[in-house]
């Protein structure tokens, strides 16, 4: 008999300390702002759970996007027909390498099969990246991942991007473009 709650004893405290190697820390459950080394970041939750994060000092994070002209939205027919960038061949490559390497291999491996939603916002004259947001589930493991992981990924993308902006683009007040990725 002793043997066998000493066995259950051990048994459990080594599923205890398991499990302690695998419980991380979920930042993102509720609304609220992170003050971070040099940086805020902004965490909105909806009640569907889904979480947007960003640079508190987005600005176009909850703007529409517009004609400049009209301060109006593209109606659905404009919209079908315009293209606000150039093609090209590297940014996608480029984009989604930067988002790779931004995880380390143990956080890659706790999200994998995961899917993070990122928008840029990109600024119509330049082509540069002006703003990124991330989106993701406040129950998924993308909630585990530091703010520091999602300030690399902006401050990479915003360095590191950029489009030609069309004739069309040109009209905008931002171009919108975003993805989803799962982190390898």
């Amino acid at each position: 008999m002793k043997q066998n709650v000493k066995f259950i004893s051990s048994a459990f405290c080594m599923f205890v300390w398991a499990m302690s190697l695998f419980a991380q820390t979920n930042y993102y459950t509720t609304t609220k702002t992170f003050y971070e080394n040099g940086y805020t970041y902004q965490c909105d939750i909806e009640k569907s759970g889904m979480i947007t994060l960003y640079n508190k000092n987005n600005k176009l994070t909850y703007t529409d996007q517009v004609f400049k002209s009209t301060g109006k939205s593209p109606t659905a027919q404009e919209d079908d027909g315009m293209q606000l960038l150039a093609d090209d061949t590297w940014t996608r490559a480029k984009r989604y390498s930067i988002v790779n390497n931004a995880f380390t291999t143990a956080e890659k491996q706790r999200v994998r099969t995961e899917k993070i939603i990122i928008s840029l916002y990109i600024n119509p004259e330049s082509g540069k990246v002006d703003e990124v947001n991330f989106m993701f589930h406040k129950t998924e493991a993308l909630s585990t991942i530091p703010i520091s992981v999602y300030r690399k990924i902006e401050t990479e993308l915003k360095n590191n991007i950029w489009y030609t902006p069309t004739t069309d683009g040109k009209k905008m007040n931002f171009i919108l473009k975003w993805w989803e990725q799962e982190p390898k």
